[in-house]
């Protein structure tokens, strides 16, 4: 069913819109690259939890909303080949007008598709698969299942992290983060809920990680020289919740 899609601007934000107040993405007009949404920012938590020599090479993102995430990989990460599917071209067309979307099809392919068909279509492998994906009335149908999720971690290479956005309006997400953790042999987590109201999730092929806490906040503290994004409130929010059983994360 097609919706409309709107652009608002308000304090130097400009915000996207499929027909309603909710907000499907964001961008500080004067710092495009920025990522302006809180759970965009926690998503990329998960660029803590690998060697940040290697990680990431290959990035699927299901999802394009404002581009925000695919606009911050492919700035810091120079050497990430990302394929991003999104089923809406019209959110494409949106992304590339009013949200700086580059223009790079060697490094940045678009795929207009639905991102379970395309998953279960498509036998290419990667490190990082993000997966924002919502419809006008902030549901994630396919993407929300349990094949969808099994079908993720087939193409997750070894090493590979799996991140979700599990909730926008939803009335909870516990059901959901069991499906992924069914899925991923109990290796995933859920952090605690942004101020947003929004959830991820993160899951985890190959070896086991165990990360202290404070070698965490080390990391952040390199990835916010490099990328000037802060994760440290993140963190601290781990710590506050008790996520991690003696002062260790643990996928």
């Amino acid at each position: 069913m097609s919706f409309p899609i709107d652009i608002r601007e308000q304090a130097g934000v400009r915000t996207l819109h499929f027909g309603s107040d909710w907000i499907q993405g964001a961008m500080r007009i004067a710092r495009p690259w920025r990522l302006e949404l809180d759970y965009t920012r926690e998503m990329m938590a998960s660029l803590l939890l690998r060697d940040a020599a290697r990680f990431p090479r290959t990035v699927l993102l299901i999802g394009l909303g404002a581009a925000s995430l695919t606009k911050f990989i492919y700035r810091h990460y120079p050497l990430a080949e990302l394929t991003v599917v999104e089923i809406e071209p019209r959110v494409v067309a949106a992304a590339r007008q009013f949200f700086k979307l580059p223009e790079d099809p060697v490094r940045l392919n678009i795929v207009i598709a639905d991102g379970s068909y395309y998953i279960a279509s498509h036998n290419k492998t990667y490190d990082l698969i993000l997966v924002d994906g919502f419809d006008a009335n902030a549901r994630p149908g396919e993407l929300n299942r349990l094949p969808f999720y099994r079908m993720c971690r087939t193409r997750l290479n070894n090493n590979g992290i799996l991140v979700v956005n599990l909730l926008g309006r939803s009335r909870g997400y516990q059901s959901s983060l069991e499906r992924i953790k069914t899925s991923f042999d109990q290796r995933a987590l859920a952090f605690p809920s942004c101020d947003s109201g929004n959830v991820i999730a993160l899951a985890a092929t190959g070896e086991k990680i165990e990360i202290t806490l404070n070698e965490l906040k080390k990391q952040a503290h390199e990835l916010k020289a490099k990328t000037d994004l802060n994760l440290l409130p993140t963190l601290a929010r781990l710590k506050q919740a008790k996520s991690c059983s003696g002062g260790i994360l643990t996928i």
